[in-house]
């Protein structure tokens, strides 16, 4: 796995290196607000399938979507007054929507689930990425089953990605809190930055 040393390198000539990875059809490991991602071309299913392989991550599970904005994000969500609420009130930030999915979200990145997860970190740097090329689908970069990795300890048990942008610690260190909003009653999946009760009062 090449790295990059994103701390001690211009933004713009990190962006434009990871930018062509992922052109090219490879997975980069990339910081974000809660942890470290690992990541690909929503478009490009063998990319996609390698993501799945390098963490062993079971196949029912699927992907979520990154974005640089709450605008990006907005589109995708517009049927859901709960949604768009969650969104304008805690994005960018530490929480992942789960909603319904648009049918312009390939069913691949999903699993053939009706559903998909929808992110908008608080990185500086992970934003200049995503603006770059786009969303990304991506997952925690760990291994399926341990501990996420936060910039925090050696990143030798990383999964063996094209690229490493290495951004130093996560600021949050904690994973995002993901909730469902597909149904008629909002859901918790998981809790973590962000407390689920925050989440319920301000809906």
């Amino acid at each position: 796995m090449r790295v990059l040393d994103a701390r001690n390198l211009p933004v713009a000539h990190v962006v434009e290196e990871t930018a062509a990875v992922v052109r090219d059809g490879g997975t980069i490991v990339f910081p974000t607000d809660t942890v470290y991602g690992i990541g690909c071309d929503p478009t490009c299913h063998p990319a996609i399938d390698r993501i799945y392989a390098l963490k062993g991550r079971p196949q029912e599970k699927p992907l979520v979507l990154h974005f640089a904005h709450v605008d990006d994000l907005l589109p995708y969500i517009l049927d859901d007054a709960r949604a768009v609420a969650l969104a304008r009130r805690f994005l960018p930030g530490s929480l992942t929507l789960v909603v319904t999915r648009p049918p312009s979200v390939d069913p691949y990145v999903a699993r053939g689930l009706q559903t998909i997860g929808l992110r908008v970190p608080a990185h500086a740097l992970c934003q200049a990425l995503l603006e770059r090329f786009g969303p990304l689908a991506a997952t925690s970069a760990n291994a399926s089953g341990a501990e996420p990795y936060t910039g925090r300890e050696p990143f030798g048990d990383l999964p063996d990605a094209d690229l490493f942008v290495d951004a130093g610690p996560a600021p949050v260190g904690v994973a995002s809190t993901v909730v469902d909003l597909s149904q008629p009653e909002m859901r918790l999946i998981r809790e973590g930055a962000i407390p689920f009760a925050s989440i319920r009062e301000s809906i």
